[in-house]
C-alpha cells in the first residue's frame, strides 16, 4: 500500500487512498485494473457493463447467441468471476466497487449480484439510482455512492433516500465538462453551465448537508472530470473535496483490461480529436473521433429523420431505452454494445473509444498504475517504465 501526504478517504469507516478510479464499459476496467488499484490502496472500480467479453468460455456459448436469457446470466456470471479476481489481487487492501449504470436494462440484478459476490461499494451513474437502498437493503455492509454533477439532483437523492433512513456513504460529483463516456446533463449545449462547476458544487453540497442536518455524518465528495495534475488534486482537495476520482487516466496504464490499441487511441489523441455527441442511452457523451464515430456522425441527421422501433440488434436489448432499438430520434442511432465491445479488442476502425476532454497525467506514455497513483499523491513523475505509445492506426482529422 502507498503512503499519501493528504487526509485519507474514510468510506465506511475504511482509510483508504483519496483516490478513486472510475468505472469504464465494455471491460475497460475489469478485475485486473481494479484489483491494482485496490491492492495500492485506493477506491479500484469494476465496470458491469457486458464482462462476459473477457471470458473466453462465456463468449463461446453466447457470441452468436441472442438469447437474452442466456446472455444476460452469462453476464451475471463473469461479474461474479471479475469480483473474485479482483480480491485475490487487492489481497484486502483498498476497496472494490462495481459501477453499474442505471440505464441498463439488468440494473437491479447486477447490483443483487454484485452484492452477493462480496463487493464493498456499488457505484451507480447515468441516471438516479432512487431505489438503491431498497435493491441493498439485505447487504448493509455494502457502501453506496451515487454519481451526480449538481446539487440539485444531489438534494433529489439525499431527500428521497432519507426517507428510507439511508444516506450515501460517499458521492461522486462528476463535470460533465470534462469527464468521459456518459455524461450527467440533458443538452450537448449544457456542459458549459456554472451549476456544474466543482467550486460551486461543493459549497452548494456542503449548505445542502447542512440545511438538512447531515451534515455531522461526513459523507464524503468525490470529484471527478478533467483531473490530470497533482496541482489539481491539491487545489480539489482546498476546496473542500474528499478525493478525486479518474477514468481516462486509469484507461491507459498497464494494467487497464483494453487491447493496447485502445489505450494508444486515448493516449495519443489531440484536443481536436475529441467530440461530445448524442448517445443511444439519451445522454450525450464524449469520446475519440475514430473512423466509426466520424462516419457516424457525418450520417447522424440522417439516420435520426429515419429512426423508427426496430428489434435489438444484439439480442439482449442491454439498455433500459435504447435510441436505435426504441426508434428516438432525439437520441444516437447505433448499437452501442456493439462499437464499445469493438474498442475493447482494439479494433481502431470499428470502435467507440469514450475518453474525457482533458490531457493525460503522463501524455501518450502507457504507465503503471502505481506511477499514475504515486504521481497523483506527490507530484512526482518517474522516470523508470514508461511506455511510449506510437499513434493509432486510422485516426481522423478533425
Amino acid at each position: 500500500m502507498l503512503q499519501s501526504p493528504f487526509k485519507s478517504l474514510l468510506v465506511k469507516g475504511k482509510s483508504l487512498l483519496p483516490i478513486v478510479q472510475g468505472g469504464m464499459g465494455v471491460g475497460v476496467s475489469a478485475h485486473r485494473l481494479a484489483g491494482s488499484v485496490a491492492g495500492l490502496g485506493g477506491v479500484g472500480t469494476i465496470s458491469s457493463v457486458d464482462l462476459r467479453r473477457h471470458h473466453p468460455d462465456l463468449m463461446a456459448e453466447t457470441g452468436k447467441s441472442r438469447n437474452k436469457e442466456l446472455i444476460d446470466k452469462a453476464n451475471l456470471v463473469a461479474l461474479d468471476r471479475e469480483i473474485a479476481a479482483a480480491k485475490a489481487l487487492a489481497q484486502g487492501s483498498g476497496m472494490l466497487a462495481v459501477n453499474i449504470m442505471r440505464a441498463v436494462e439488468q440494473y437491479a440484478a447486477y447490483v443483487k449480484q454484485a452484492c452477493e459476490s462480496g463487493i464493498e461499494a456499488v457505484v451507480v451513474g447515468a441516471g438516479l439510482p432512487l431505489d438503491l437502498p431498497e435493491l441493498t437493503a439485505e447487504h448493509p455492509k455494502v457502501a453506496l455512492i451515487p454519481i451526480l454533477s449538481d446539487v440539485r439532483g444531489i438534494a433529489l437523492i439525499l431527500k428521497k433516500w432519507m426517507r428510507k433512513n439511508r444516506l450515501p456513504d460517499a458521492i461522486v460529483i462528476e463535470n460533465p465538462k470534462y469527464a468521459a463516456g456518459h455524461l450527467g446533463m440533458a443538452r450537448l449545449e449544457d456542459a458549459d453551465q456554472p451549476q456544474y462547476a466543482f467550486p460551486a458544487v461543493l459549497e452548494g453540497t456542503r449548505e445542502l448537508f447542512k440545511e438538512l442536518g447531515i451534515e455531522r455524518e461526513r459523507i464524503p465528495l468525490i470529484t471527478a472530470g478533467g483531473v490530470n495534475t497533482h496541482e489539481q488534486v491539491r487545489e480539489l482537495f482546498s476546496m473542500g473535496a474528499d478525493a478525486v476520482q479518474l477514468g481516462t487516466a486509469f484507461a491507459v496504464t498497464e494494467e487497464g483490461d483494453a487491447h493496447i490499441n485502445f489505450k494508444k487511441v486515448l493516449a495519443e489523441a489531440r484536443p481536436e480529436d475529441i467530440v461530445t455527441f448524442m448517445s443511444v442511452a439519451g445522454l450525450p457523451a464524449r469520446g475519440v473521433r475514430t473512423p466509426w464515430l466520424a462516419n457516424y456522425l457525418d450520417k447522424e441527421a440522417k439516420l435520426q429523420r429515419k429512426a423508427g422501433p426496430k428489434q435489438c440488434t444484439v439480442g439482449f436489448d442491454c439498455l433500459h431505452q435504447c435510441g436505435l432499438r426504441d426508434g428516438i430520434a432525439k437520441s444516437g442511432q447505433f448499437c452501442i454494445d456493439t462499437q464499445l465491445a469493438f474498442a475493447l479488442e482494439g479494433d481502431v476502425k470499428r470502435g467507440l473509444f469514450f475518453r474525457g476532454s482533458e490531457k493525460l497525467p503522463f501524455g501518450s506514455e502507457i504507465r503503471p498504475v502505481k506511477e499514475l497513483v504515486e504521481y497523483l499523491l506527490t507530484g512526482v513523475r518517474s522516470i523508470a517504465g514508461a511506455v511510449k505509445a506510437p499513434a493509432a492506426p486510422g485516426m481522423v482529422p478533425a
